[in-house]
């Protein structure tokens, strides 16, 4: 059977179409606010107590033999805080989400790989990063959505 582009499937609860007409406007915000909100504890947590920029570089980068390390950490700090508060905003979205695919893919591929597929194994496996990294590349495909500040300007990248 072919599929039908663009045809919306038929309702088993017809009472629901109201309901899901609108809820479609609100499913897209969350999914931006909650990458954007778990993404930044990663950003602002390289900031306190003993895991500064610099013992993240150390101690996570450098152990794996990706240099410039110091360079590293900074974007992967910026992205994971400016970025993250822009998701969340829905500011430069199409930017910040394809920018932190890239940073995803680079911890799924390179900085994961060597530990396998499951993020519990000591060290982390790839999968966590992969998963990231697949929903910021469809939030990049996507933009931000009806409810962000690109479409309240009207512009975006």
């Amino acid at each position: 059977m072919p599929i039908a582009k663009g045809v919306e499937p038929q309702l088993l609860f017809p009472g629901l179409a109201g309901f899901y007409k609108h809820a479609r406007e609100y499913s897209w915000v969350v999914i931006r606010v909650t990458i954007g909100g778990v993404l930044l504890t990663h950003g602002i947590g390289k900031l306190m107590g003993a895991q500064t920029i610099q013992a993240f570089a150390a101690g996570s980068m450098a152990r794996r033999g990706i240099e410039p390390a110091l360079a590293f950490a900074y974007a992967a700090w910026f992205l994971e805080t400016v970025g993250a508060v822009a998701l969340i905003l829905g500011l430069f979205t199409r930017f910040f989400a394809a920018a932190i695919a890239i940073e995803f893919a680079f911890i799924a591929f390179v900085a994961s790989w060597p530990n396998g597929w499951g993020w519990s194994r000591p060290g982390g496996g790839w999968e966590y990063g992969f998963l990231f990294g697949l929903i910021v590349f469809a939030i990049a495909l996507r933009g931000g959505g009806p409810w962000s500040l690109d479409r309240a300007i009207g512009k975006e990248l």
